[in-house]
């Protein structure tokens, strides 16, 4: 599935078989060039206190709390499934998370936005800042975003040493005259920029609002030629979008893929 272009392996995995901690076996399957290929594995899991449990793993095996695109995608998977009911909680490492299918569109409500940390000196240009909106997140105000090396901008702020341990993932924001965002991302764990990042998109647009330079809601284009919707209000922010089936299959564990 993909949700904004952010693609995804999500695996019906309620039996608690699926091999998560064969790392190697991840690599293969998560290969672009000689497996399925994708942004992350997403487990649709039981829960003890949710209607389900997501889990989320990069092509590189670690784990990770949250994915937004992600767990729109899931939700639009186990309402389908007959999983979960039309309005759903769903337990992620990062905390709890509300879904909502809305025809074609899914509404995520996050988890309260925490470690804000703004005009951080990281010896670009100017400053940048710094919000964990489920995962961490930088963004960065930029007006030549076409041109912009993300690749190689992103894996330095990715490994800068404000953000250790743990390290970060890095958004590229331009505003548009119509108050819209354009982002680009870098993604920690992926190590590459990828074609949309939910929560990345979140974290864009709630620091653009608050240096005042856009309005709630927003509308964010990302690179890969979708859009998301985010809105903040009473507490609650909320991350709106498409998720699509691109194809579905089965393989064997231990297959040569």
């Amino acid at each position: 599935m993909h949700g904004a272009g952010n693609d995804f392996i999500l695996v019906d995995d309620r039996a608690l078989t699926f091999p998560v901690a064969d790392k190697a076996f991840l690599a293969r399957v998560g290969s672009r060039r000689t497996g399925i290929g994708c942004d992350g594995f997403i487990l649709l899991q039981p829960s003890n206190s949710a209607d389900l449990r997501m889990r989320f793993i990069n092509p590189d095996g670690n784990e990770q709390g949250m994915c937004g695109n992600g767990a729109r995608c899931l939700a639009r998977l186990a309402f389908d499934l007959g999983a979960a009911p039309k309005e759903m909680e769903i337990e992620t490492q990062a905390g709890g998370v509300r879904a909502e299918i809305l025809d074609d569109q899914i509404r995520l409500v996050l988890t309260e936005p925490t470690d804000w940390r703004m005009g951080l000196d990281v010896g670009l240009d100017g400053a940048v800042d710094f919000v964990n909106t489920g995962v961490p997140h930088v963004v960065v105000r930029v007006d030549d975003l076409e041109n912009m090396d993300v690749v190689m901008v992103g894996k330095r702020l990715r490994e800068h040493e404000i953000f250790a341990p743990e390290g970060t993932n890095a958004n590229f924001v331009h505003v548009e005259e119509d108050g819209t965002l354009s982002v680009r991302t870098y993604e920690r764990g992926v190590e590459a920029e990828t074609l949309a990042c939910g929560t990345g998109a979140t974290a864009a647009a709630l620091v653009a609002a608050r240096h005042g330079w856009i309005g709630l809601p927003a509308m964010v284009h990302c690179a890969g030629g979708y859009d998301l919707r985010i809105d903040s209000s009473k507490g609650a922010t909320t991350l709106t979008g498409g998720a699509e089936y691109v194809f579905d299959g089965e393989i064997g564990y231990g297959n040569r893929i």
